[in-house]
């Protein structure tokens, strides 16, 4: 190396400094170092970004799909009340509606003449009609199975236990 300098050169270079045509080992530690950052941040940045949704999944939450999407807006969008806005829906425990509701429907089925079997949920009657395809449903196989209503002067109050 002591050829190649110049002159005007001090002989004491320090040892980052390759000569030509050599590798330049500084350079390529860098570019790998570089390379890795890039890869390290931008995952720390995706788990931090998916955080409400693993908290809201891990939690087994009602709201988990609003919550993803949620973060699929804001990471899109790059606007972070939304990222905040499912954290905090994430957090929050929504009070269980839906049972309450079923049985508050099948009480007034049964109030209005309808016996429920498995798997009639979503069925309707209109006008006291079942549609053609409800009309045919035997006991047991799945279906509704219409009561006769009874006039309410005839009807006999039944027993209920509390």
């Amino acid at each position: 190396m002591a050829q190649s300098l110049h002159p005007a050169a001090t002989h004491h270079l320090p040892a980052f400094i390759t000569a030509p045509g050599e590798t330049d080992v500084l350079m390529v530690v860098m570019a790998l170092f570089l390379v890795l950052a890039v890869l390290g941040f931008g995952n720390l940045f995706l788990r931090l970004h998916t955080l409400p949704e693993r908290m809201a999944h891990k939690s087994k939450k009602i709201q988990f799909e609003l919550v993803a999407v949620l973060g699929l807006i804001a990471l899109f969008t790059h606007m972070h009340i939304f990222w905040i806005a499912g954290l905090l829906l994430a957090m929050i425990d929504l009070p269980d509606f839906g049972s309450s509701l079923g049985r508050i429907a099948e009480s007034t089925e049964k109030i209005a003449g309808i016996e429920r079997t498995e798997g009639s949920a979503g069925m309707k009657q209109t006008n006291g009609v079942f549609s053609e395809k409800h009309a045919a449903a035997k006991e047991g196989d799945g279906g509704i199975v219409p009561i006769k209503p009874s006039s309410p002067r005839t009807r006999k109050k039944e027993p209920s236990h509390a």
